[in-house]
């Protein structure tokens, strides 16, 4: 049985017990890399004095993983497996996706842990919103292939979107966005449970002015609120529209456009 594990993403008490304990029964540790495991479990017996005994660790990360699952495939079912990326929860903008694949499509008996992640937290801290929000995770590295996403992704989001950037590139991003989108509310959070953590928000063209007089080390998580023009006017258009004389049918297509209902269902509404 296999089983994928959150680890801390900088405070190391933020560990759960269950993750503890599947760590000491587990006989292999696949992990993203085997070095900042083989630390994590140093580090838990240097500070909170526990002890794992000896482990198989086995690399498993995006450059080789569909290879190490068919080498190890009978491994995973005979023998009690855990799985850890190097900090955060498994899969989200991490490895980890094409071995639950593996388990679903060949029986393999599998459990995901909850624990630590980098984007709840920082969404909790932004105040965006009432709950509902969108996660991307990491833009691409390319600059027009950035902005053309940011542009996808930002021109008409009714729910705030949350981002993850690496330091070295994350004022290019605040470049980027803050050209497209001047005015759109951001949130970031620098070094999530770290000594340094520390929070940002305001539009793009203020924290672009603010970030450029920080140093910026350590992994971030940038918040764009929704679009709320967008919302307002959606509704205004609609008003619009219902006061135009337009036969029912084109009015039901313009009005499924901006509301995303199905083009009969706002027609029989028309007609009633």
């Amino acid at each position: 049985m296999l089983k994928f594990l959150p680890t801390p993403i900088g405070n190391l008490q933020d560990i759960t017990i269950r993750t503890i304990e599947e760590l000491k029964n587990a006989e292999i540790i696949f992990c993203e890399d085997t070095r900042v495991s083989k630390r994590l479990l140093f580090l838990l017996n240097e500070k909170l004095n526990i002890s794992f005994g000896q482990k198989e660790f086995i690399p498993l990360h995006s450059h080789n993983e569909k290879k190490q699952i068919e080498k190890y495939s009978e491994t995973l079912r005979n023998k009690n497996c855990v799985y850890v990326s190097d900090a955060g929860m498994p899969c989200i903008s991490d490895p980890g996706s094409e071995l639950v694949k593996f388990c679903q499509l060949n029986s393999i008996k599998y459990e995901v842990l909850p624990g630590a992640n980098a984007l709840l937290p920082a969404f909790c801290a932004s105040g965006f919103s009432d709950g509902q929000f969108l996660f991307y995770g990491f833009l691409p590295h390319k600059k027009n292939d950035r902005r053309t996403k940011l542009k996808e992704l930002l021109a008409e989001n009714i729910f705030p979107i949350i981002f993850y950037e690496s330091p070295h590139r994350l004022l290019d991003f605040l470049v980027d966005i803050s050209e497209l989108f001047p005015d759109r509310r951001l949130f970031l959070a620098k070094e999530l449970t770290k000594l340094h953590e520390k929070f940002f928000s305001g539009t793009t063209i203020e924290l672009l002015n603010t970030i450029q007089k920080e140093k910026i080390l350590g992994e971030w998580v940038v918040i764009a609120d929704k679009n709320s023009l967008k919302a307002t006017s959606i509704t205004l258009n609609i008003e619009d529209l219902l006061a135009l004389s337009l036969p029912k049918k084109e009015l039901a297509k313009l009005i499924s456009k901006i509301s995303g209902e199905n083009p009969k269902t706002v027609y029989e509404k028309l007609l009633q």
